[in-house]
Formats: structure tokens, C-alpha cells, sequence
């Protein structure tokens, strides 16, 4: 099958980025990103491109240069299901926040009702390709529910799994490491598979076109992100212990990294990992793994998490102590929100639980982030349930201006390793704390041979 025109539900982080490059990169393919969230919609279609509701460097030139011609935005869900050959699923999956599997599971509703209303509409053949990450044996449930439509209409599923990292996306779907292409076995699914290929092939060398069964291919998204997070979780239990003996983190980093069997990469102490995917897929890991009874599989993977947590907490307490055990009534100024630098995704960012441990300790907080605005941070610390929308208010404030948030403050806790905050001018800064002035430096981003000698108290995490 050639494919000419393509469907993708949902206009996310993972959507939209990738949508946009499928259709820059194959102006022969038309591209229809589709959600039901209208001001989504809208902002993918704001005249000035840099309004798109998602910041990745390089995506709005990315889409400048696709919408119109062959990208384009809509509501009209049904529609653009009809029209096209190829439906790509990319909507939300929580973990489940209710019933079975509450805490672990992946909440699949979305999926599933993006298949039932596939089911509705199609009138043709269509390849629909699960683009969200989801638990192994996902590609049953929709196929299930596509096969049993009982209108005569034939479909085949594909996994095709993101390994996007946030901040990198574009340069990432430009040059990828691997693209992985799940599909049935039979004849049928070896042309379903080989019309993606030739999708990516457009611009993708095709040894790193990797094909496998469904399973492999849902299994494996899961499994990178669990070892990615599992080297994170991994080296800040060593920063921990780095604190205690005197060693220090990054020398012991660049010390083993230097390893070839090992390497540097993910060895970067910090104050924990967050985003849309390590703790949702690890959950995810873990739940599959108690669901088949393998409980010290589970185990394993489950303490990853939980040292995770504990990096959060013990940063935040850290804070406490310091400050002479309180911090009730001070102001501590937040350098960062975003859970990375060059992203405006916020989604299990450490921020949020550092500054929910910072506020049950009646902490004023001031935050400033150059690509985060405050009604994110508020719904972002709303959602964790510890207060009302209105308690927060009392005792969290958002500055435009990195100096007015850190006018007054007892200390800094730094938070996102963007780039700008190593070129402030830290004298300006110190000379308008309180006294003494703390800085947290939950990136070992900043200079602290420098800031020293200005006359802060500099605290870095393994160290």
C-alpha cells in the first residue's frame, strides 16, 4: 500500500512533533493532525508560529514550513479518520488514578475509544499504528475491538513506539538512533509494516529501520525507559552516599563513565528524574510483571521509583534542615519549573513535590521559568491534591524576571538545568537576599568555586 494520506489522533508532545517532520520531510503524504481539545487546535494554527502550544527548538520553522501545504490542524476527527490510510494513535495514558491496577496500570480509556470511533467511522482498510507508549498485549485489545466492527472493513495494527527526549525532539526524529515497527507476522501485516517503512524511509537510512513482532515492539519502549531511569535512579543513590564519605558524584561519574562497557551517558546526578514516560512506563514494567506473578521482577523495577522519591524528598528536607530546621514564613526562590530545560512539558517534574514538601512546611515560594506560566504551576501542585487551589495561591507567586523572584529570598533552589541561569549576574543576586543567602543546586549546573566566592552557601547534590 502507498500511502498518501495519514491521520494522527491526539496533538501532544509526541503528535505533534512528530507529525509535523513526517509531513516536512514527505511533502508527497498529506498529514492531518487531529484533537478534540479546540484551543489546542488553535494554537497549532496560530498565524505566528511561535504561539504552537509546544516549545522543542527547531519545531516551529519545522512546522512553518509544513502548515498549510500538507500539515494541517483539526477538530474534525471523523473526517480525517475517513480520508486517510494510515491512523496513528497518539493519545494520553495515564497511570490509572482508580480500580484495578490503581497507582500502575496504564489508563487505556483513551485508547480505546479512539478505536471504537475508528471502528465507527472507517469505510475502508486502514493501518492504525499505536504511537502512545502502552503496555505489552495492547495491540489485542484494539484489534479486538477493529475486528469485531462487523462493517467488512479490514485492519491492521502496528506498534511504532516514540524514543523522543523532550528538549531533543526534532533533532531526534531528524536523525533517530533506531525507528521500531511492530506488525503481525502474516503477509498482510509484513505490508502494513513495509508501508511505514517506506514512510520513514523518506528520510530514515534503512538499516536503523528496526521490524519485530508487536510484542517485542511494545515491550522494548517500555524497557529503554526503565534502564534509562533505572542509570538515573542509580547514580543519585551514589550521590547520597558521595555526601556522607566525601567523595564526589561527578568525579565518581566521569570516573566509571569513562568505562566503555559502561559510558557517560545518564550519569548525571540531579534531584530526580521527571516527565511524561520514566515513572509512567516503570509502573507500567511493574504492574506486568505482578499481573504474570513475577513479583522480584516487579520488585526490582518498583525500587527505581522509590529511589527516585527519595531524592525529591531528601532534597526538599535538606532545605529544611539547613535553613535551621525552618522554613515557615521564608521565601525560597525556585530557578525552574519544566522538568528539563528546553521543554515547557511540567508533567512529574521534581519541582512540583519539592516545592508540595516546601509548602506543608508553610514556605512561601516564588518560582521563575522562562518557558512555564503560573497557571501550569498551579495546576500542576492543585493536581497532587496536598491543598485547594486557593491555599496554594496564599503561598506560591510566579515572577517574569529571574532578579525580582530572587529579591528577598532566604534561598535558591534550582530546579531545571536551563542554560541562562549559568550566565546571571549571581553578585546582582546576592546582594538582594536575605542573609546568609543558600543556593540548592539541584543540577550541578552552577559554577561553585564562583558563587563561593561571592558569599553564598552553595549546596550541590553529591557533594
Amino acid at each position: 500500500m502507498k500511502i498518501t494520506k495519514i491521520c494522527c489522533i491526539g496533538a501532544g508532545y509526541v503528535g505533534g512533533p512528530t507529525m509535523a517532520v513526517i509531513a516536512q520531510k514527505c511533502p508527497h503524504i498529506q498529514v492531518t493532525v487531529v484533537d478534540l481539545n479546540e484551543q489546542r487546535i488553535k494554537l497549532w494554527n496560530d498565524p505566528d508560529v511561535n504561539n504552537i502550544p509546544i516549545y522543542e527548538p527547531g519545531l516551529s520553522e519545522v512546522v512553518a514550513e509544513a502548515r498549510g501545504r500538507n500539515l494541517f490542524f483539526s477538530t474534525d476527527v471523523d473526517k480525517a479518520i475517513d480520508e486517510a490510510e494510515m491512523i496513528f494513535i497518539s493519545v494520553n495514558t495515564p497511570t490509572k488514578t482508580y480500580g484495578s491496577g490503581k497507582g500502575l496500570a496504564a489508563d487505556l480509556k483513551y485508547i480505546e475509544l479512539c478505536a471504537r470511533q475508528i471502528a465507527r467511522v472507517s469505510k475502508t482498510n486502514k493501518i492504525v499504528v499505536e504511537k502512545s507508549t502502552l503496555p505489552v498485549r495492547t495491540a489485542e485489545a484494539i484489534k479486538s475491538i477493529l475486528h469485531n466492527t462487523g462493517n467488512g472493513v479490514k485492519f491492521q495494527i502496528l506498534s511504532n513506539p516514540e524514543f523522543l527526549a523532550e528538549g531533543t525532539a526534532v533533532e531526534d526524529l531528524f536523525h533517530p538512533d533506531r525507528v521500531l515497527i511492530g506488525g503481525e507476522t502474516n503477509a498482510e501485516g509484513e505490508q502494513a509494516i513495509q508501508a511505514l517503512v517506506e514512510v520513514y524511509a523518506n528520510w530514515v537510512p534503512k538499516d536503523k529501520i528496526l521490524t519485530t513482532n508487536v510484542w517485542s515492539s511494545e515491550l522494548s519502549k517500555l524497557v529503554a525507559n526503565a534502564f534509562l531511569a533505572q542509570r538515573v535512579s542509580s547514580i543519585n543513590a551514589i550521590s547520597e552516599l558521595c555526601e556522607k564519605t566525601g567523595a564526589n558524584v561527578n568525579e565518581v561519574a566521569k570516573a566509571i563513565g569513562m568505562d566503555s562497557r559502561i559510558g557517560p551517558k545518564f550519569l548525571k546526578a540531579s534531584v530526580g528524574f521527571g516527565g511524561s514516560c520514566f515513572q509512567k512506563d516503570i509502573l507500567n514494567l511493574v504492574y506486568i510483571a505482578k499481573s504474570y506473578g513475577l513479583h522480584e521482577v516487579a520488585d526490582y523495577w518498583e525500587q527505581v521509583i522509590i529511589m527516585n522519591d527519595h531524592q525529591k524528598n531528601r532534597f526538599a528536607k535538606n532545605i529544611v534542615t539547613t535553613l535551621y530546621n525552618t522554613v515557615a514564613d521564608k521565601q525560597i526562590t525556585f530557578l525552574g519549573w519544566a522538568f528539563k530545560k528546553d521543554t515547557n512539558d511540567t508533567r512529574e517534574s521534581a519541582a512540583i513535590y519539592v516545592a508540595d514538601n516546601l509548602l506543608f512546611e508553610q514556605a512561601n515560594i516564588v518560582v521563575f521559568d522562562p518557558k512555564v506560566s503560573y497557571a501550569q504551576i498551579l495546576s500542576d501542585l492543585t493536581y497532587l491534591g496536598s491543598r485547594t487551589e486557593a491555599e496554594n495561591k496564599e503561598h506560591i507567586t510566579v515572577a517574569s524576571d529571574p532578579y525580582e523572584a530572587c529579591k528577598g529570598a532566604h534561598a535558591i533552589a534550582l530546579l531545571t538545568e536551563w542554560d541562562e541561569f549559568k550566565t546571571y549576574d549571581w553578585e546582582r543576586i546576592y546582594a538582594q537576599m536575605n542573609k546568609p543567602a543558600f543556593v540548592f543546586d539541584g543540577r550541578n549546573l552552577l559554577d561553585k568555586a564562583l558563587l563561593t566566592r561571592i558569599g553564598f552557601k552553595y549546596q550541590a547534590i553529591g557533594s
